[in-house]
């Protein structure tokens, strides 16, 4: 995959702009340089649109390549090779350059400006969406690095070296830029009304509807304090329970981008990245550590996701030369598929974990159907079967330990719809589930489901990447850049 690595084509990103009705030419004037945009004459209205499809080339590109293999959803395919490094552990500074400039610049820097435009005009509709996609991306930062430039990083040429901060602290301001913008008057006649229709293609993710940014908010919230029950569990408990003292308003369908066309250049970004520009079908096929599960329970997804009849690959195993190797199914990619930020089921598999560790399972069954259910919605079945009594996945309804084991069991399984794959690697590294299972896939005793080394691994024997390097572009010229640790090593959330 060499050739792709720092290959996420400006032309996705220029595409994503006439989504939204801006000209190319003017939102490259924006951001003329990745590393140095010049914002003096953007407005909200175009930055916002622009940094929101930068966030989501990014994640829905080659983050879900990472996360589709790192979460075992995905393998490398037997029959070629473009993701051997990704499939054997084998990561570098150089790598991804792209990825973390993107996130950096359309998902800080950019939406910094946002934000600090719409406080200008007290525009708090801008302001609330800049803060959420502010801290949705940065956070996504946070979990693939554990620390990165942050309380320092808009300094301009005033601080060339910014410092990095921790990522409990980055969380804190999140959080904290996200409680402010909630307690802005919305009614304020300064506040542009986005539900128009003049005005409604700038917000591509609820067409301008500031009630659903406000549970986006919420449910961003939650997730960032679920991340921190390992390693803050005070903290984690007392911000989840102040989000329901407040009667808080969580997601109820979904936050994604779903503008793409069949067209090139225009299409999702995994599609346009893996198939239309390597111009073949054939590098990502069906997990044996994913497809078991599904086909243990009898689930329809795994038809919708890799064809009937599906065969997986055993993790890693790309230099299998036999047939049933070479036979594994493909997984399939549209080029009109979404990107997903966050999904109605993980807000309710999210809520219901919520409510199992803190309010004794209150409520945690109805939260635990519905995600069940809105999970087999997005591919047209109907999950009413699998959670009745006796169905697969029928909520436990006994220890916590038993009900949160199938709860998250389902919202990994959820994660494969939308691209949305590196959160699934992200909720196996903060809990452990899906297991580790302690004999490879092809062993008679394997349990379908529980993760596998990758057979090609180039890491330390049973040791899984927890964490991405610091990418080159940012280490090579910052001198504060942290001293690497292994990839072995947890984020400041992580088991």
């Amino acid at each position: 995959m060499k050739a792709l690595k720092n290959k996420l084509p400006a032309i996705i990103i220029c595409t994503y702009v006439l989504i939204t009705g801006a000209g190319c030419k003017k939102t490259f004037d924006i951001n003329h340089d990745p590393n140095n945009p010049s914002l003096e004459v953007g407005t909200p209205k175009i930055v916002f649109p622009v940094s929101v499809m930068g966030v989501a080339a990014a994640e829905g590109g080659q983050l879900a390549i990472i996360g589709g293999i790192f979460g075992e959803y995905l393998s490398q395919a037997a029959t070629t090779s473009q993701y051997k490094d990704v499939a054997q552990y084998d990561l570098k500074a150089t790598d991804y350059n792209q990825q973390y400039t993107i996130l950096f610049t359309y998902g800080l820097k950019n939406l910094q400006f946002v934000i600090d435009k719409a406080n200008e005009s007290k525009d708090w509709n801008f302001y609330l969406m800049g803060n959420v996609m502010k801290a949705y991306a940065t956070g996504l930062l946070v979990d693939l690095y554990d620390k990165i430039p942050y309380s320092q990083a808009l300094e301009g040429i005033g601080n060339l070296t910014p410092k990095f901060d921790s990522g409990y602290e980055i969380y804190e301001s999140l959080i904290a830029g996200i409680d402010t913008a909630l307690g802005k008057d919305f009614s304020a006649q300064s506040a542009i009304d986005l539900r128009s229709t003049h005005e409604g293609n700038v917000d591509l993710l609820f067409g301008g509807d500031i009630s659903k940014w406000k549970a986006f908010a919420n449910t961003l919230e939650l997730k960032f304090y679920l991340r921190m029950i390992n390693a803050k569990p005070e903290e984690a408990k007392a911000g989840i329970e102040a989000l329901y003292a407040r009667n808080a308003t969580f997601l109820s369908e979904d936050a994604k981008i779903d503008e793409f066309v069949d067209i090139p250049s225009q299409s999702n970004p995994l599609y346009e990245q893996n198939i239309r520009q390597l111009n073949t079908d054939a590098n990502l096929v069906a997990s044996k550590t994913f497809l078991s599960y599904l086909q243990s329970n009898n689930d329809p997804r795994a038809a919708d996701l890799f064809g009937p009849n599906p065969v997986g690959l055993d993790q890693g195993d790309f230099l299998n030369p036999s047939q049933a190797a070479l036979a594994a199914s493909k997984y399939k990619e549209k080029a009109t598929d979404p990107v997903v930020f966050l999904s109605a089921a993980e807000s309710y598999f999210m809520q219901s974990e919520a409510r199992i560790r803190y309010f004794s399972g209150s409520g945690a069954k109805t939260l635990y159907d519905k995600g069940v259910l809105s999970s087999f919605s997005e591919f047209g079945e109907d999950a009413s079967s699998y959670i009745a009594p006796g169905g697969a996945y029928q909520y436990p309804d006994g220890s916590s330990a038993e009900n949160l084991h199938a709860t998250l069991m389902q919202e990994w399984a959820s994660f494969a719809y939308g691209v949305h794959f590196i959160e699934g690697w992200f909720e196996k590294n903060r809990t452990g589930i899906p297991e580790s299972s302690p004999v490879y896939s092809t062993d008679p005793s394997y349990i379908p489901g529980q993760f596998v080394v990758s057979k090609n691994s180039v890491l330390p024997p049973g040791k899984y990447p927890k964490r991405l390097v610091f990418p080159d572009v940012e280490a090579s010229r910052n001198p504060n850049t942290p001293t690497p640790v292994p990839v072995t090593t947890p984020v400041w959330w992580g088991l």
